[in-house]
């Protein structure tokens, strides 16, 4: 994939998990949401891996070791191994022990899953502001994280402590919602120090070179439910993506789309690697995908046909891309979502 700007889904006559040789997948909101399985994920995971695709498990979230994650995943019934889980930890733990001392204490803010990565890579984790680390971490701590690790790191960095991230999520899925993620913890200490992290996770490089240096994919898809994390990872790393619509993006966040937050292709969930693309083409003054007619309005988006849902939509999308350019579309979507029930 080049950075060109696109203007519509592609379409593929071949099944992606033929097209691809390995697909870097989310967690939160593709896999699992709350702990459980979505709908469909297993079985389509399954399918996947026996036609020969590699599957990848690459995640923002920093709270869980690679060991406890496969865990989790092979009891829901996706037979996974700790190699195959890459997560933002293991990327923010590489990029500090790139620009410490080996042997670096590292003050740590998260939970175990950044301890066991700083240790991979021959650092050690210390609690406290006053323990003289080389840097400080800060990761996705879960519900139970004390207020007071809020204050630690913010001492620390204070004093002209580097200090990392493992990635800016704002929010991160849960069975009961959308729940405050590491970004927002990181708002905290950046209010309380006027300070900037350095940043490993989706969408920024770090994470991608991790990926690619523990998988060794030629030819990967990243498969991913947010727009501004997993498709613009694959857009910064010049690779193909995957929107699946089970997690945060809707479809008006998906037509309002810029440039590095348009995926490749669009489908419901995970069933969508199994199967080929529809294509969408230009049809007058605008474009069609399966029975559905999507044109640019001087208001809004209009959509005309019947058919699939989602093919409207991946029409929609191009009519929305095109007219926005290198921008946003700021065209009225309510009406034509709608009528798609979506």
């Amino acid at each position: 994939m080049s950075q060109r700007v696109r203007t519509k889904p592609e379409g593929s006559e071949r099944a992606l998990s033929e097209a691809y040789d390995t697909a870097l997948l989310d967690l939160d909101g593709v896999v699992y949401a709350g702990g459980n399985a979505i709908a469909h994920a297993v079985e389509s995971l399954a399918t996947a891996r026996e036609g020969g695709m590699h599957l990848a498990y690459v995640t923002n979230n920093a709270l869980r070791t690679p060991d406890t994650v496969a865990g989790h995943l092979t009891e829901l019934g996706i037979p996974t191994g700790a190699d195959d889980v890459i997560t933002s930890a293991q990327a923010v733990a590489r990029l500090i022990s790139e620009q410490v001392p080996a042997g670096s204490r590292v003050l740590v803010i998260g939970g175990e899953g950044l301890r066991a990565a700083l240790r991979e890579r021959g650092l050690e984790p210390v609690e406290s502001a006053d323990d003289d680390p080389a840097a400080v971490v800060q990761g996705f701590g879960g519900p139970d994280l004390p207020w007071g690790r809020f204050a630690e790191a913010s001492y620390a960095v204070a004093r002209g402590v580097p200090w990392f991230a493992s990635n800016t999520d704002l929010t991160i899925p849960s069975g009961r919602g959308i729940a405050p993620g590491n970004g927002a913890a990181v708002e905290v200490v950046r209010i309380a120090t006027g300070a900037e992290p350095q940043v490993a996770g989706k969408p920024l490089p770090p994470m991608h070179r991790e990926t690619i240096l523990r998988t060794g994919a030629e030819r990967p898809l990243v498969v991913g439910d947010r727009l501004d994390t997993d498709i613009e990872g694959a857009f910064n790393g010049e690779v193909d993506s995957l929107l699946v619509l089970t997690g945060v993006t809707d479809g008006a966040q998906l037509l309002a789309a810029p440039p590095q937050h348009r995926p490749t292709y669009v489908d419901a969930d995970l069933r969508g690697m199994l199967t080929g693309q529809p294509e969408v083409t230009e049809a007058g003054d605008g474009f069609r995908c399966g029975g559905w007619t999507a044109t640019a309005g001087k208001e809004r988006l209009e959509i005309d046909g019947d058919g699939e849902a989602l093919d409207g939509l991946r029409a929609l999308c191009a009519a929305a891309w095109t007219v926005a350019g290198e921008g946003v579309c700021e065209l009225d979507s309510g009406k034509a979502l709608a009528r798609l029930g979506l």
